[in-house]
């Protein structure tokens, strides 16, 4: 019996590596006709959230970034830095306040975001890219006058946030030929006056400027929950017309999101994604598998 022990135990472990082999090729294989869909698609994904405060997050998020570019999609990135802007306001003695869902900022506040966004994770981001094999270029909604931007219409509850009235996306156009646009949600008007806008709201309109395939925001749940405090109550899918009656009951940062979704959507893009950025490459497993993590807005 000990002289078969060697054998079987051998046999087991060649029988283990053959499942383990089986199931890798079934992703692969799973994944074959959404790379061949999407190929030459554009995908606009907002970043932010979970999936920016952990290392290892972060690193997994710029790999899955250049996988999309290497596989053929033309992926665009929009960026904000709530939970950073957050800590250096506390650091500089400012108070942090929301107002559904959209950060109060004054002139100081607004300065210290634009300091985050560009100068630390823009940066930041665009350098892992860059490391990970594919060039990546920074901009903010100023340069090249990406964003034409006005006060929200109830500036008097959030101050200096912005809402974009337009998108130049011959900018965009010219600079997605050859690199990864990764682009920060801070702007300015005509008369220099600068805003925080949020970073939702940006890429939907990215996305519906560009007409986008896809657009895909990475959050801190989940996704939309029928319930906000079960995570198991979670929608899978959803239309337009369900999100509009909707919005009137739905609170905090998830409005902002769902409004990015209508506004994509609206704009002629074909499919809206709200995931869970603290999951390690959940954008390649909403976009390349079956059943999806989060939820999916469709017209």
């Amino acid at each position: 019996m000990d002289s078969k022990t060697p054998d079987t135990e051998s046999s087991r472990a060649i029988v283990k590596s053959l499942a383990a082999d089986h199931e890798n090729v079934s992703v692969l294989l799973e994944a074959l006709p959404y790379i061949r869909d999407f190929h030459g698609r554009t995908v606009v994904i907002k970043y932010g959230g979970a999936a920016m405060r952990e290392e290892f997050l972060r690193e997994a998020f710029a790999t899955d970034v250049v996988l999309l570019k290497y596989v053929g999609l033309n992926p665009v990135i929009v960026h904000g830095g709530g939970p950073e802007i957050s800590d250096y306001m506390r650091r500089l003695g400012l108070e942090v306040k929301f107002h559904h869902g959209l950060r109060v900022s004054d002139r100081e506040t607004v300065e210290v975001a634009k300091m985050v966004l560009l100068g630390k994770v823009n940066a930041d981001l665009v350098r892992r890219i860059n490391r990970a094999g594919q060039p990546a270029v920074g901009l903010s909604g100023e340069d090249g006058s990406l964003f034409e931007v006005a006060p929200v219409a109830n500036a008097a509850d959030v101050g200096f946030v912005g809402k974009i009235e337009r998108v130049e996306v011959d900018v965009l156009n010219h600079i997605a030929e050859d690199y990864i646009p990764v682009i920060a949600s801070a702007a300015s008007d005509l008369e220099n006056n600068s805003y925080n806008v949020n970073a939702d709201e940006a890429a939907g309109k990215v996305a519906a400027a560009l007409g986008a395939y896809k657009a895909i925001f990475l959050t801190d749940i989940v996704g939309w929950l029928e319930d906000p405090e079960d995570e198991s109550t979670r929608i899978s899918e959803a239309t337009v017309s369900e999100v509009e009656a909707a919005m009137d009951s739905v609170t905090g940062g998830m409005k902002p999101k769902l409004g990015a979704c209508l506004d994509a959507i609206r704009g002629g893009t074909q499919h809206a994604h709200i995931i869970d950025g603290r999951r390690p490459h959940s954008l390649l497993l909403e976009l390349f598998t079956d059943a999806g993590i989060g939820t999916k807005v469709t017209p």
